[in-house]
């Protein structure tokens, strides 16, 4: 079961986020919590909040234990840009951009569980013996 949060519009730049999300990569959900808990970066806290809700809602909607989640994706995209301007001598206007950064985390099952709903695959097995082949003698000459 995949389980897919998104953040929009963090007020920070993308490529500073990207630092923090290369850490928890592939890592499972309750090692990427320490990592980010003790990680000295701006964007980590918000990267550490969109974790744990992600984390809160498959315990609650998909009764999923948190030691069974993996980061499986997760990414960072650019988002709106703020445009602003700094005066500068003899009138002219210096722009500054504020760049924005929105963050997608899929969180995946280790071990996949059913869901009571959902119909469980039947390995598939041949009760059929395999064939052999008959040797035929040959007639004439």
């Amino acid at each position: 079961m995949k389980i897919k949060v998104k953040l929009n519009n963090l007020r920070t730049a993308p490529r500073k986020t990207r630092q923090v999300i290369d850490l928890i990569r592939g890592k499972k959900a309750v090692e990427a919590q320490s990592i980010l808990s003790f990680t000295v970066n701006k964007s980590a806290r918000p990267v550490l909040k969109l974790l744990n809700s992600a984390i809160a809602s498959a315990k609650h909607d998909f009764q999923i234990d948190e030691s069974n989640l993996i980061v499986s994706e997760i990414f960072v995209d650019e988002g709106p840009k703020l445009k602003r301007w700094h005066p500068m001598s003899r009138g002219r206007a210096y722009p500054i951009i504020k760049r924005t950064s929105r963050i997608t985390l899929v969180l995946n099952e280790i071990i996949p569980t059913n869901l009571p709903g959902e119909a469980k695959e039947k390995p598939k097995i041949s009760l059929a013996k395999p064939r052999r082949k008959v040797k035929t003698k040959k007639h004439g000459a």
